[in-house]
């Protein structure tokens, strides 16, 4: 009788260039998205900037649990143990690319820097990271630097859509 050895599947393990990617860009749009929103009714002193801040960083963070969670529960293999706190711990790159615009807000909200116009900051410091983020995994990816200054320029413009948007709707 012959023995089979079928191996256990194991739970879709996201490569890590792809998750700094995907969370850097998602992180970056959604910095972009909510100083927008928060910024619309024109509150810039220095508590509503330390407001912004704080909800930026609860809403990086809830969207990466939300996003490692809907992994976990949409790998249809069998799971082990920590699987669960392993797919959560690969949303790191979302919650890392919001922080240096939870800085730049908490900084107005500090007194560091005006807390008036600091919207604007957070658009350019978006917009770089998306372009940086796209340059650098493109380049990752052994393309030309030419293909890779065009995908950066694709990811920036998720954020100046973000920018023109806010434009509109104001």
């Amino acid at each position: 009788m012959a023995q089979t050895t079928e191996a256990v599947p194991q739970p879709h393990s996201h490569e890590t260039r792809e998750n700094i990617l995907f969370g850097g860009v998602y992180g970056a749009v959604l910095a972009c998205s909510m100083v927008a929103a928060l910024t619309q009714y024109g509150h810039t002193d220095r508590a509503s900037r330390r407001y912004d801040a704080l909800w930026l960083l609860v809403t990086a963070a809830a969207s990466a649990l939300a996003h490692g969670y809907a992994h976990y529960i949409a790998e249809r293999a069998p799971h082990r143990r920590w699987d669960a706190l392993r797919t959560l711990r690969d949303e790191w790159p979302l919650v890392a690319a919001a922080v240096p615009t939870v800085l730049l807000l908490a900084g107005a909200g500090w007194g560091w820097w005006p807390a008036n116009g600091v919207e604007y900051a957070a658009f350019v410091l978006n917009i770089a990271l998306l372009f940086g983020l796209g340059l650098v995994t493109a380049r990752w990816s052994a393309r030309s630097w030419a293909v890779a200054a065009a995908i950066g320029a694709v990811d920036a413009l998720l954020g100046v859509v973000v920018v023109v948007a806010n434009a509109l709707i104001k």
